[in-house]
């Protein structure tokens, strides 16, 4: 197996003050063998090749746990708009227009833009996502993926064995890069009797869930005049909850439904961003934390936010929390668990959002040597408030460099450009006036 050595600063995201300002991380195939000093590799240990990055912190790659990659295909498309007129008269007639092919290269553009921002591993939720695993296989980067399934439409059944197929074909795949969970839409666009179906699959295939959860008011207002609970309480009630679930959003919540939340270790995708941008609230992720939830950072997709920065979002979803309740709230370091080891939390995943020895060598490296990162008082802030996506240097996953200098090395960065422009064009003219 391959060594490698990497020289640099190293913020290892297993505590606040755990810092090695000339660190070095050693590396044997996919895994770290040891994270300290410099000088602190085995003795025994020869690397192959030595990586000196003086001017750049290294630490874990952030984890996206929610988003639609492939909705990079509409980005800018249809801005300023509410949720519910955004989906249905923008947004869904877009997407029945997509293709398999379609949403395989609008998957590499959002893996292509992850990995120039930072972000190793993502949560995935739409439709082909036999293209979209295609496209993370070849990227090089860590996926979790669920098919998006719309149980009150027509093809509610299709995408119900397509979820299966896909876990029979790729979880698992590239060699452990691939995960899969059952991805039921939301409850006010799946039944009851299919969400207990998608369950009791989801569980006989040993699988998550991933699923929208009171993210607007309009929701909380479908659900309650449907079945007089709120939708937390009303997927309790279903038995979704209890095994591994990854709620996007949680925006509008009671005090019992957080309790439920805590007392069912349901993780919960935070999307700040997102949220803000559609008007849809203020996750109250303080609190959610404050009961034990596990609280991971995610961008949504490309046409709510806009882009796929988690640096970005670490930042807003910070000071959404600060202007909301006080300056204390929210901490760098807190928010920064929240990108990194509740990231890897939310999905499941038992060795990355750290660097420790034995976890999978998932790194980046951010340059600090620049004049918005000085003087360097707090290494934490820094990477919250002061960091953006240009910084990344370089990305490791599973050992292996896939970008270097900011150049990718698994993927043709222009002719990605050049084959979303013209085929979401193309998409877009079908409705054009």
């Amino acid at each position: 197996m391959s060594k490698t050595l990497i020289r640099a600063m190293i913020f290892p995201m297993t505590g606040p003050d755990d810092f090695f300002p000339e660190g070095e991380i050693a590396i044997e195939g996919d895994r770290i063998v040891s994270v300290g000093p410099k000088g602190s590799a085995p003795a025994d240990f020869v690397p192959e090749r030595v990586i000196d990055l003086p001017d750049d912190v290294v630490m874990p790659g952030l984890i996206n746990t929610h988003t639609h990659a492939a909705m990079t295909m509409l980005r800018s498309y249809a801005d300023d708009l509410p949720l519910m007129p955004w989906l249905e008269e923008k947004v869904w007639p877009f997407e029945a227009k997509l293709s398999g092919e379609d949403i395989y290269w609008g998957t590499l553009l959002a893996l292509a833009e992850m990995i120039q921002s930072g972000t190793t591993t993502m949560l995935d939720m739409y439709a082909d996502m036999d293209r979209v695993g295609d496209a993370v296989l070849e990227a090089g980067t860590r996926a979790v993926l669920s098919r998006g399934m719309i149980g009150n439409a027509p093809n509610g059944e299709k995408a119900f064995q397509e979820s299966i197929e896909l876990v029979e074909r790729y979880h698992g795949a590239g060699e452990g890069r691939i995960q899969v969970m059952f991805g039921p839409h939301a409850p006010y666009t799946c039944s009851g009797e299919y969400m207990q179906r998608v369950k009791k699959e989801a569980d006989r295939l040993g699988v998550g869930i991933h699923i929208h959860l009171a993210e607007t008011q309009d929701e909380i207002n479908i659900i309650k005049q449907q079945v007089g609970k709120t939708p937390v309480q009303w997927l309790k009630e279903l038995g979704i909850f209890g095994g591994h679930v990854v709620a996007a959003h949680c925006v509008h919540l009671t005090e019992e439904d957080m309790d439920i939340l805590a007392q069912n270790k349901v993780c919960v995708a935070h999307n700040p961003e997102s949220n803000m941008k559609l008007n849809s609230g203020t996750a109250p992720v303080p609190e959610l934390r404050a009961k034990g939830v596990v609280v991971g950072l995610g961008t949504d997709g490309a046409s709510s936010n806009n882009n796929l920065d988690l640096f970005g979002e670490m930042r807003s979803a910070a000071l959404q929390q600060k202007l909301k309740r006080d300056s204390t709230t929210l901490p760098a370091y807190e928010v920064l668990e929240m990108a990194t080891v509740g990231g890897a939390q939310t999905l499941g995943l038992k060795d990355v959002g750290q660097l420790v020895p034995g976890y999978k060598a998932d790194l980046i490296s951010i340059n600090f040597d620049q004049p918005h990162f000085y003087p360097r008082f707090s290494i934490p802030a820094h990477l919250v408030y002061v960091a953006h996506a240009g910084d990344v240097r370089a990305m490791m996953v599973d050992g292996k460099l896939i970008m270097e200098e900011r150049k990718l090395l698994t993927l043709d960065v222009k002719k990605i450009c050049k084959e979303v422009e013209t085929r979401a064009k193309r998409i877009a003219a079908e409705f054009a006036d």
